[in-house]
Order: structure tokens, then C-alpha cells, then sequence
């Protein structure tokens, strides 16, 4: 099964409670992510890409990466 790749921008990120949002650049929904380890940080307005997974409260993105500025 292939995961489908989405881009998007960090719209929040919690440094103390490494949580946030991220706001998808083809339909403006925003998702909820966490990153276990502490050493990945992002700051607002990174571009990254995610995908998505059903979660107990929605949708929520995973499998962040930041995208290089070209």
C-alpha cells in the first residue's frame, strides 16, 4: 500500500510538549502532529511533507520531514 505524500507548512510548534499543527497547502485543513524525539524540532513556517493517519480524534500528520529552501 502506497502512502499518499502531502507538503504543507508548520503553522505551531510546542518545543516543551513537541506537538503542533500543520496546515496543508492543497486544502488549508490542519493536523495535529507529535514528535517523539526531542532532538527534531520545527519552527513556524517550515515547509514540509507528511502524510496522514486516522488517530482517535481525527486525522493527524505523521512521517514529517522539513523540505530543503531551494
Amino acid at each position: 500500500m502506497e502512502t499518499l505524500l502531502l507538503n504543507g507548512k508548520v503553522k505551531f510548534f510546542n518545543l516543551k510538549g513537541r506537538f503542533g499543527f500543520i496546515t496543508d497547502d492543497a486544502t488549508k485543513e490542519d493536523y495535529y502532529y507529535y514528535i517523539k524525539n526531542p532532538l527534531i524540532k520545527f519552527e513556524a513556517d517550515d515547509k514540509v511533507t507528511f502524510s496522514l493517519r486516522k488517530a482517535k480524534k481525527g486525522m493527524e500528520a505523521v512521517s514529517i520531514k522539513k523540505v530543503d529552501p531551494e
